[in-house]
Protein backbone atom coordinates (compact mmCIF):
# COMPACT_ATOMS: atom_id res chain seq x y z
CA UNK A 1 0.00 0.00 0.00
CA UNK A 2 1.24 3.52 -0.77
CA UNK A 3 2.35 5.56 2.22
CA UNK A 4 -0.28 8.12 3.22
CA UNK A 5 0.47 11.77 3.90
CA UNK A 6 -1.88 13.15 6.55
CA UNK A 7 -2.35 16.81 7.43
CA UNK A 8 -2.50 17.15 11.19
CA UNK A 9 -4.62 19.85 12.81
CA UNK A 10 -4.07 20.32 16.56
CA UNK A 11 -7.03 22.42 17.64
CA UNK A 12 -7.72 24.62 20.63
CA UNK A 13 -11.17 25.80 19.59
CA UNK A 14 -11.82 27.76 17.54
CA UNK A 15 -8.27 27.77 16.09
CA UNK A 16 -5.69 25.34 14.80
CA UNK A 17 -2.66 25.86 17.04
CA UNK A 18 0.91 24.66 16.95
CA UNK A 19 2.26 23.56 20.31
CA UNK A 20 5.89 22.91 21.30
CA UNK A 21 6.09 19.87 23.59
CA UNK A 22 2.27 20.15 23.53
CA UNK A 23 2.50 23.62 25.14
CA UNK A 24 3.32 27.20 24.02
CA UNK A 25 0.42 27.40 21.59
CA UNK A 26 0.54 29.59 18.47
CA UNK A 27 -2.56 30.26 16.40
CA UNK A 28 -2.33 28.99 12.82
CA UNK A 29 -5.82 29.61 11.41
CA UNK A 30 -9.28 28.06 11.26
CA UNK A 31 -9.66 24.26 10.99
CA UNK A 32 -12.05 24.57 8.04
CA UNK A 33 -9.70 26.81 6.04
CA UNK A 34 -6.59 24.74 6.71
CA UNK A 35 -8.36 21.42 6.09
CA UNK A 36 -9.58 22.78 2.74
CA UNK A 37 -6.09 24.06 1.90
CA UNK A 38 -4.42 20.70 2.56
CA UNK A 39 -7.21 18.77 0.84
CA UNK A 40 -6.61 20.84 -2.28
CA UNK A 41 -2.87 20.22 -1.98
CA UNK A 42 -3.51 16.47 -2.18
CA UNK A 43 -3.53 15.25 1.42
CA UNK A 44 -4.62 11.63 1.72
CA UNK A 45 -6.36 12.29 5.03
CA UNK A 46 -7.06 15.09 7.51
CA UNK A 47 -6.56 14.52 11.23
CA UNK A 48 -8.27 16.89 13.68
CA UNK A 49 -7.54 16.67 17.41
CA UNK A 50 -9.06 18.94 20.04
CA UNK A 51 -5.96 18.95 22.22
CA UNK A 52 -7.55 20.58 25.28
CA UNK A 53 -10.89 18.72 25.50
CA UNK A 54 -9.62 16.03 27.89
CA UNK A 55 -7.57 18.56 29.85
CA UNK A 56 -10.62 20.80 30.34
CA UNK A 57 -12.92 17.79 30.90
CA UNK A 58 -15.36 18.83 28.19
CA UNK A 59 -16.69 17.03 25.09
CA UNK A 60 -15.37 17.83 21.65
CA UNK A 61 -17.12 20.68 19.83
CA UNK A 62 -19.24 18.95 17.20
CA UNK A 63 -20.19 22.13 15.32
CA UNK A 64 -16.54 22.82 14.57
CA UNK A 65 -16.03 19.21 13.47
CA UNK A 66 -19.03 19.37 11.16
CA UNK A 67 -17.89 22.65 9.61
CA UNK A 68 -14.40 21.29 9.02
CA UNK A 69 -15.57 18.06 7.41
CA UNK A 70 -18.23 19.54 5.16
CA UNK A 71 -16.20 19.95 1.95
CA UNK A 72 -13.71 17.11 2.43
CA UNK A 73 -13.81 14.05 0.18
CA UNK A 74 -10.98 12.15 1.82
CA UNK A 75 -10.89 10.27 5.16
CA UNK A 76 -11.31 12.58 8.15
CA UNK A 77 -10.19 11.52 11.64
CA UNK A 78 -11.09 13.50 14.74
CA UNK A 79 -10.99 13.20 18.49
CA UNK A 80 -10.33 14.83 21.84
CA UNK A 81 -12.33 14.27 25.02
CA UNK A 82 -13.84 10.97 23.82
CA UNK A 83 -15.12 9.06 26.84
CA UNK A 84 -18.03 6.94 25.62
CA UNK A 85 -19.30 5.02 22.61
CA UNK A 86 -21.92 7.77 22.32
CA UNK A 87 -19.10 10.21 21.55
CA UNK A 88 -17.95 7.92 18.75
CA UNK A 89 -21.49 7.91 17.39
CA UNK A 90 -21.79 11.71 17.57
CA UNK A 91 -18.51 12.22 15.75
CA UNK A 92 -19.32 9.66 13.06
CA UNK A 93 -22.63 11.43 12.47
CA UNK A 94 -20.82 14.74 11.98
CA UNK A 95 -18.58 13.85 9.07
CA UNK A 96 -15.87 11.87 10.87
CA UNK A 97 -14.63 8.57 9.40
CA UNK A 98 -12.25 7.60 12.21
CA UNK A 99 -12.35 8.54 15.90
CA UNK A 100 -9.17 9.33 17.81
CA UNK A 101 -8.93 8.38 21.49
CA UNK A 102 -6.18 8.52 24.12
CA UNK A 103 -6.81 9.82 27.65
CA UNK A 104 -9.96 7.94 28.68
CA UNK A 105 -8.81 4.61 27.27
CA UNK A 106 -5.34 4.98 28.77
CA UNK A 107 -6.22 6.28 32.23
CA UNK A 108 -9.78 5.08 32.87
CA UNK A 109 -11.20 2.23 30.83
CA UNK A 110 -9.34 0.45 28.01
CA UNK A 111 -12.44 -1.65 27.28
CA UNK A 112 -13.99 1.33 25.48
CA UNK A 113 -11.76 0.36 22.55
CA UNK A 114 -13.34 -3.09 22.35
CA UNK A 115 -16.88 -1.75 22.69
CA UNK A 116 -16.34 0.90 20.02
CA UNK A 117 -14.73 -1.61 17.64
CA UNK A 118 -17.63 -4.03 18.10
CA UNK A 119 -20.23 -1.33 17.39
CA UNK A 120 -18.53 0.77 14.69
CA UNK A 121 -15.79 -1.49 13.36
CA UNK A 122 -12.06 -1.47 14.05
CA UNK A 123 -11.46 0.86 11.09
CA UNK A 124 -13.24 3.63 13.04
CA UNK A 125 -10.99 3.38 16.12
CA UNK A 126 -7.62 5.14 16.14
CA UNK A 127 -5.65 5.12 19.38
CA UNK A 128 -3.27 8.03 19.89
CA UNK A 129 -0.13 7.00 21.73
CA UNK A 130 1.72 10.00 23.19
CA UNK A 131 5.04 8.81 24.60
CA UNK A 132 8.07 10.18 26.41
CA UNK A 133 11.46 8.49 26.25
CA UNK A 134 13.19 7.41 29.43
CA UNK A 135 16.52 5.58 29.59
CA UNK A 136 15.42 2.28 28.08
CA UNK A 137 11.67 2.61 27.51
CA UNK A 138 8.86 4.95 26.44
CA UNK A 139 6.05 5.93 28.80
CA UNK A 140 2.52 6.78 27.65
CA UNK A 141 1.16 10.22 28.55
CA UNK A 142 -2.34 11.68 28.42
CA UNK A 143 -4.09 15.05 28.72
CA UNK A 144 -2.11 16.75 25.97
CA UNK A 145 1.16 15.17 27.07
CA UNK A 146 0.91 16.31 30.70
CA UNK A 147 -0.12 13.27 32.75
CA UNK A 148 2.01 10.16 33.21
CA UNK A 149 0.42 6.72 33.03
CA UNK A 150 3.23 4.38 34.02
CA UNK A 151 2.39 2.27 30.96
CA UNK A 152 5.01 1.16 28.47
CA UNK A 153 4.13 2.57 25.04
CA UNK A 154 5.09 -0.57 23.11
CA UNK A 155 3.13 -2.82 25.47
CA UNK A 156 0.15 -0.46 25.28
CA UNK A 157 0.26 -0.57 21.48
CA UNK A 158 0.01 -4.35 21.57
CA UNK A 159 -2.81 -4.20 24.14
CA UNK A 160 -4.97 -1.78 22.17
CA UNK A 161 -4.46 -3.84 19.03
CA UNK A 162 -5.76 -6.88 20.90
CA UNK A 163 -8.75 -4.84 22.07
CA UNK A 164 -9.71 -4.05 18.49
CA UNK A 165 -8.09 -0.74 17.58
CA UNK A 166 -7.74 -0.41 13.83
CA UNK A 167 -4.90 2.09 13.69
CA UNK A 168 -2.34 3.90 15.88
CA UNK A 169 -1.10 7.48 15.85
CA UNK A 170 2.28 7.70 17.56
CA UNK A 171 3.49 11.06 18.91
CA UNK A 172 6.55 11.97 20.95
CA UNK A 173 6.40 14.37 23.91
CA UNK A 174 10.12 14.99 23.43
CA UNK A 175 9.91 15.83 19.71
CA UNK A 176 6.50 17.49 19.30
CA UNK A 177 6.70 20.87 17.59
CA UNK A 178 10.51 21.02 17.72
CA UNK A 179 11.20 20.36 14.02
CA UNK A 180 14.26 18.33 15.00
CA UNK A 181 13.26 14.97 13.60
CA UNK A 182 11.04 12.10 14.67
CA UNK A 183 11.65 9.64 17.47
CA UNK A 184 12.45 7.03 14.85
CA UNK A 185 13.20 4.30 17.36
CA UNK A 186 9.85 4.71 19.11
CA UNK A 187 7.96 4.44 15.83
CA UNK A 188 10.06 1.48 14.67
CA UNK A 189 9.56 -0.33 18.00
CA UNK A 190 5.79 -0.04 17.75
CA UNK A 191 5.63 -0.88 14.02
CA UNK A 192 7.62 -4.05 14.70
CA UNK A 193 5.19 -5.26 17.38
CA UNK A 194 1.77 -4.66 15.80
CA UNK A 195 0.04 -5.66 12.58
CA UNK A 196 -2.35 -2.69 12.36
CA UNK A 197 -1.38 0.52 10.51
CA UNK A 198 0.82 3.02 12.35
CA UNK A 199 0.81 6.77 11.70
CA UNK A 200 4.06 8.53 12.58
CA UNK A 201 3.67 11.98 14.12
CA UNK A 202 5.68 14.67 15.93
CA UNK A 203 8.95 16.24 14.92
CA UNK A 204 9.15 16.58 11.13
CA UNK A 205 11.61 19.38 10.40
CA UNK A 206 12.55 18.70 6.79
CA UNK A 207 11.76 16.50 3.82
CA UNK A 208 14.95 14.57 4.47
CA UNK A 209 13.87 13.78 8.03
CA UNK A 210 10.55 12.46 6.79
CA UNK A 211 12.32 10.23 4.25
CA UNK A 212 14.86 8.95 6.80
CA UNK A 213 12.18 8.15 9.36
CA UNK A 214 10.12 6.23 6.80
CA UNK A 215 13.17 4.26 5.69
CA UNK A 216 14.09 3.45 9.30
CA UNK A 217 10.70 2.86 10.94
CA UNK A 218 8.46 1.86 8.01
CA UNK A 219 5.15 3.38 9.18
CA UNK A 220 2.01 3.24 7.08
CA UNK A 221 1.42 7.00 7.16
CA UNK A 222 2.98 10.27 8.29
CA UNK A 223 1.06 13.10 9.98
CA UNK A 224 2.53 16.52 9.22
CA UNK A 225 1.75 19.77 11.06
CA UNK A 226 4.39 22.48 11.42
CA UNK A 227 6.00 22.11 8.00
CA UNK A 228 2.61 22.73 6.41
CA UNK A 229 1.30 25.38 8.81
CA UNK A 230 4.43 27.53 8.44
CA UNK A 231 4.36 27.10 4.65
CA UNK A 232 7.77 25.45 4.58
CA UNK A 233 6.48 22.89 2.11
CA UNK A 234 3.27 21.51 0.61
CA UNK A 235 1.65 18.08 0.47
CA UNK A 236 2.56 17.88 -3.21
CA UNK A 237 6.22 18.69 -2.57
CA UNK A 238 6.40 16.06 0.18
CA UNK A 239 4.93 13.40 -2.09
CA UNK A 240 7.18 14.28 -5.01
CA UNK A 241 10.29 14.21 -2.82
CA UNK A 242 9.38 10.84 -1.33
CA UNK A 243 8.51 9.36 -4.73
CA UNK A 244 11.85 10.56 -6.10
CA UNK A 245 13.48 8.85 -3.10
CA UNK A 246 11.93 5.52 -4.06
CA UNK A 247 9.09 5.55 -1.52
CA UNK A 248 5.66 4.62 -2.86
CA UNK A 249 3.10 7.34 -2.24
CA UNK A 250 -0.31 8.15 -3.70
CA UNK A 251 0.36 11.00 -6.14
Amino acid sequence: MPLRIIARLDVKPPDVVKPVHFEGLRRMGSPKDLASKYYNQGADEILFEDIVASLYRRPIMLDLIHQTSRDLYIPFAAGGGVQATEHFEQLLHNGVDKVLINTYALQEDPSIIRRAAEIFGSQAVVVHIVAKHWTDWWECYSDCGRIRSGKNAVSWAKEVESLGAGELLVSSVDRDGRNRGFDKDLIAAIVSKVKIPVIAGSGAGSLEEIRDMITHAKPDAVAIGSLLHYNKTTIGEIKTFLADSGIEVAL
